[in-house]
This record gives structure tokens, C-alpha cells and sequence, in this order.
């Protein structure tokens, strides 16, 4: 396995953002836009679908290493054939929408099946939040033993504030964090926080354990590129803050 060395120095130093597109997103303007404000606002690296031409459209709008998500291991050759630097299992939020479940065996199976079609590319894998936080935990190490590099937690998308403003935001951001937090105790891997998170919630997500964060829709549903230049800036000013604890020396 090849990491993308920025991105490897990245998460050694618990500053990586991956900024993502949408699993289901194929719009190629809203992807080449998420694209270009990564790129420009500072990001470590992108995720975008696992489809070809998408590759090809967001190599041309940044330098920045690119992911590609799928629950489809057979989507992900052509992906990499086509110049994606590293494939993810997961982004699971919008399935959950239609009542789609991944369970533990599901994902150590695509896992499997997709280790063994490319035993060599850096594979980020989500671990599922509909499992209690110890069958979360469980599942992470099965996935590390089966080849995973990277594991990532979700959880924000299903959250329910009870609360506006800051308090609000925590708690959207708690299942992902408190997932961040068991599991990069039982891993050796880099640990990914993403889903629900905030500008406010990304140092928490650091203190907890995670070698960098994943956020989705507070940059990709915004209209204006502008905007979505400055959200990622946001979160990387974040990242950067004196409350995240540096993971050097």
C-alpha cells in the first residue's frame, strides 16, 4: 500500500480534511466545484463517487489526491485505472435515507472482495453507526485484519439536535465523535471522523482520536462556490487551532 505522502504527513500530524462530494452525486458542475474549493481552500485531499468520468473531471481541477467512494468493490478498478489515488467502502449516509442497513458482515465482506481485487491501493473504510458503539469497535479491527488502512465513523446525518447554535452542533457531531473515540483506541490505522461535523466540532474530533476528519454536506450543499471555499478555509483554520493536540515530537 501507497499512501499519497501529503496525505500520510497529514494524518501523522491529526490535520487531515478530506472534503467529500456525495456518494450518489454525479452532477459533474457540483462535483468539479466541491473539487476546486478543496483544492482551494486548503484540503487535504477530495472524495468523490467511484465513477470514471468524475475521476477524469476532478484531475483536471486539482493536484489534490482523489478518493472514490462505492459499496461496489468492481466500481473501484476502473476508478483507479482512471487515476484515483485511494478508494473508499462506505459514505453510507444517503442509503439510509431508503432505508438501506450495512451490517458488520456486509462490510468486512466488501472488504474482503475488495482487498482482493486491488490488495495494493490505500482503502479507507466506514464502519457503520446503526451498530452499538462496541460491535463499531469490533468490526474495526476485523476490518484493519482484513486489509483496511484508514477507518472511518459517521453517524451526524442520523443525529437529532435538540438544540441551536453551538450546543446544537455538538450534539449532531456526538455519534461520530464518540465512535472516533472507541475506536482509534482499539486501531492501529488512522482514524477518519466524518459526518455532522463543524468548524466547532473538528478540534473535538482530533481530541478524541482521529487523525483527521471527513465533512460532506456543510461545503457540498452550498450554492455559491465562495461559500464552500471559505467553509473548508473554516475548517482548516480549525484544524489548526492551539485545542487540537499536536501528534509530532
Amino acid at each position: 500500500m501507497t499512501m499519497p505522502p501529503s496525505l500520510l504527513q497529514a494524518l501523522e500530524q491529526g490535520r487531515a480534511l478530506k472534503v467529500i462530494s456525495g456518494l450518489n452525486n454525479f452532477d459533474g458542475d457540483r462535483v468539479a466545484a466541491v473539487v476546486r474549493a478543496a483544492d482551494r481552500g486548503g484540503a487535504t485531499f477530495v472524495d468523490i463517487a467511484a465513477d470514471v468520468n468524475l475521476v477524469r473531471l476532478a484531475k483536471q481541477n486539482t493536484v489534490l489526491p482523489i478518493c472514490v467512494s462505492a459499496v461496489e468493490p468492481e466500481k473501484f478498478v476502473v476508478c483507479v485505472n482512471a487515476g484515483a489515488d485511494m478508494i473508499e467502502i462506505g459514505n453510507f449516509d444517503s442509503f439510509y435515507e431508503q432505508g438501506r442497513r450495512f451490517e458488520a458482515a456486509e462490510v468486512l465482506e466488501l472488504t474482503q472482495r475488495t482487498r482482493a481485487l486491488l490488495p495494493k491501493v490505500t482503502l479507507s473504510v466506514t464502519v457503520p453507526h446503526i451498530l452499538a458503539l462496541s460491535d463499531q469497535t469490533a468490526l474495526a479491527e476485523a476490518l484493519v485484519e482484513a486489509g483496511a488502512d484508514i477507518i472511518q465513523t459517521e453517524g451526524g446525518t442520523s443525529s437529532e439536535p435538540k438544540h441551536a447554535g453551538t450546543l446544537g452542533l455538538i450534539e449532531k457531531a456526538s455519534p461520530t465523535l464518540a465512535a472516533a473515540s472507541e475506536i482509534s483506541r482499539a486501531v492501529e490505522v488512522p482514524v477518519l471522523c466524518a459526518s455532522g461535523l463543524s468548524s466547532v466540532t473538528v478540534p473535538m474530533a482530533i481530541a478524541s482520536g482521529a487523525s483527521g476528519v471527513g465533512v460532506g454536506s456543510a461545503i457540498n450543499k452550498l450554492d455559491s462556490e465562495l461559500a464552500m471555499v471559505a467553509v473548508v478555509q473554516s475548517i482548516m483554520e480549525a484544524l489548526q487551532s492551539e485545542l487540537v493536540p499536536s501528534r509530532q515530537g
